[in-house]
């Protein structure tokens, strides 16, 4: 039993969760380093607080200072040196400095052989976005396939609206590329 009655939502569902992985895909993007300090870069560092991982950023307040410092205040004085720790075993490449109530990330200059490395994860997480937008082209494709038999869709309608779930799958792996290239840039930026 497919889940929709329509064509239409499936246009609309599969659309949606088309812009949902690019959104994703951007969120993940923002996490990369670039040389310039950013507080997203921390959404991916995580703390073991009373047992249970905790985003940093949901621990304290994080800031800029000077374009390439992150001061990191967390809210529970007591977590400073877990947060500590948990930056510095991350994959961000930085040393924290702790000065007793805060935390300081300075963030320096990206070698040419770390921007590169950079660009490669970027790139693989653009792989990825594009791997969910063919997942849901996939699932659209099927619920089509659904509706065909549940609804007698005809084969001519069934064969256009598979030629418009191409297009948009099309688009938003275009679109993909375009926000990829333009993160590459900023991390190739010196």
């Amino acid at each position: 039993m497919s889940n929709f009655s329509d064509p239409q939502a499936v246009l609309l569902d599969a659309e949606e969760r088309m812009n949902k992985a690019i959104a994703s895909t951007q969120h993940e993007l923002g996490t990369l380093r670039t040389g310039r300090a950013n507080p997203s870069m921390l959404d991916r560092v995580s703390v073991d607080y009373y047992g249970t991982p905790t985003p940093v950023r949901q621990m304290a307040n994080c800031s800029i200072s000077e374009g390439t410092t992150v001061i990191i205040q967390p809210y529970d004085k007591s977590t400073l040196s877990a947060i500590e720790r948990a930056i510095a075993k991350s994959d961000l490449g930085l040393t924290p400095n702790n000065d007793g109530s805060i935390i300081r990330l300075s963030i320096p200059a990206l070698s040419t052989d770390r921007r590169k490395e950079i660009c490669k994860l970027a790139a693989k997480l653009g792989e990825e976005g594009k791997v969910a937008i063919r997942n849901v082209r996939r699932d659209a494709m099927d619920d089509l396939n659904k509706l065909k038999k549940e609804a007698n869709l005809p084969e001519d309608e069934l064969k256009s609206l598979q030629d418009v779930i191409q297009k948009k799958t099309d688009a938003h792996i275009k679109e993909l590329d375009k926000v990829v290239k333009e993160k590459e840039e900023e991390i190739l930026q010196v």
